[in-house]
């Protein structure tokens, strides 16, 4: 349980927050590389940590994150003409490049120097696997671009995708880090999922109900041990790394895809939700591929033209009773994105946190909001870069692996938590 003034703390994440602070330490995924496809396409707006923006790809190619609104008059650069290296305003045709530099003022003449003067709020946006990713932090203190396994291996090994979520990014972000609600949740789509169906694993979630948990800090954030009794004196463990802020990475299946997310917030009572899949040693098959697309695994299908699912809080995530009552679907709704992104938005836009009773398999989140306020607070108090913006601490794993019941985790599954260019994941 949070008081008042904590849940403030850790959910708030606009200009001048601390916890806004601490995500612009950060590269942040802004874009999919899709949504800007070619030079002088159409600008897409852009809002992140509650700041409205406006990407364009430029004439060359260069890849521009700038504030929307035009200091003139203040419309909106997403009606913008997209040529010749810039994008112009048609209220009164002011220009701006990739930097947010004004380079034309028609009305001005030239001599006049008016243009050079105005420059509008920008950040960097830069393509990596598929990603198009921001950093909004100060210039003197840029990281490297991300090491996240997902986003280095070659693309037809990776699938990425993005939903809306419409609450606040802890609360979807805690959902990714709880692993005993799949044995309740999404118990119907564990056995039935084109991309979880078969795995060797699956029958140790339904097994046991009751996971035991065990939460050890890593040098980016935590590991997340989720424990369940299986055969032969062993446990079987699934183990969930979250690197901070929001980066979290489901224990894998078989030799199906391995998976996670980011939550980044769009404003305090809204997130995108960003599910990756990839393999390490394959290309994702064109089933799998195709099955992502649809919406399967921990993907969700869309409305077509917006990243709103079509299954939405506005058709009550087109909830089935008759499949509910019947044990044909657990929870009455289909898909494994919506499930989980239904009962999240289910609390509302921002949970009362003073109101929740915790028990044991939720230390990993107590553990996870403690050390985001902690770096929070290290980071304003004192400077202090927080943990996860180093890259390497970027290059972890999840794994999914029985052991025996004297092992611990930390060290039976030390090696299967590193990520290992051209290993395959550790599963069962």
């Amino acid at each position: 349980m949070l008081s008042k003034e904590q849940n403030e703390f850790v959910t708030r994440t606009g200009p001048g927050t601390a916890m806004g602070n601490l995500f612009r330490c950060y590269w942040l995924p802004a874009l999919l590389a899709e949504e800007l496809p070619e030079n002088d396409c159409p600008p897409v707006r852009v809002k992140i940590l509650s700041e409205r923006l406006i990407a364009f790809r430029d004439s060359e190619g260069r890849l521009g994150l700038i504030d929307e609104f035009c200091p003139h008059r203040g419309a909106s650069l997403w009606f913008g003409r997209n040529e010749e290296c810039g994008l112009r305003c048609p209220y009164h045709g002011w220009k701006f490049d990739f930097t947010g530099q004004c380079v034309d003022v028609p009305s001005e003449a030239v001599e006049s120097g008016y243009a050079k003067k105005i420059k509008l709020t920008s950040y960097p946006l830069v393509e990596r696997g598929g990603v198009l990713w921001t950093y909004m932090g100060p210039p003197e203190r840029q990281p490297a671009l991300p090491e996240f396994e997902f986003c280095v291996v070659p693309r037809e090994q990776s699938y990425i995708s993005k939903r809306i979520q419409e609450c606040n990014w802890l609360q979807a972000m805690e959902g990714g880090i709880d692993s005993s609600h799949v044995s309740w949740l999404h118990r119907g789509n564990v056995n039935s999922d084109p991309l979880f169906k078969g795995a060797g694993g699956n029958k140790y979630n339904f097994g046991d109900l009751a996971p035991v948990f065990e939460v050890v800090e890593s040098a980016g954030g935590l590991f997340i041990g989720a424990r369940r009794n299986a055969e032969d004196n062993q446990y079987y463990w699934r183990i969930t790394p979250w690197v901070m802020p929001c980066f979290t990475a489901v224990p894998p299946r078989g030799d199906y895809p391995m998976h996670g997310h980011f939550w980044v917030p769009v404003d305090d009572e809204n997130c995108y939700a960003w599910s990756y899949d990839y393999h390490p040693v394959r290309a994702l098959t064109a089933d799998e591929r195709a099955n992502m697309k649809k919406g399967y695994g921990v993907h969700s299908a869309n409305i077509p033209g917006t990243y709103r699912p079509v299954a939405n809080k506005d058709n009550d995530y087109l909830m089935d009773r008759e499949a509910q009552r019947s044990g044909a679907e657990y929870s009455g709704i289909k898909g494994i994105a919506i499930q989980d992104g239904s009962l999240q938005e289910s609390m509302g836009p921002i949970i009362d946190r003073t109101k929740e009773n915790l028990v044991g398999c939720d230390n990993g989140i107590i553990m996870a909001r403690h050390r985001l306020m902690r770096a929070a607070k290290a980071l304003a108090e004192k400077g202090t870069l927080p943990p996860g913006v180093d890259t390497e601490h970027h290059k972890i794993r999840q794994a999914a692996l029985l052991l025996p019941r004297d092992v611990a985790y930390q060290k039976g599954a030390a090696e299967a938590l590193k990520q290992k260019r051209g290993k395959p994941q550790v599963s069962v």
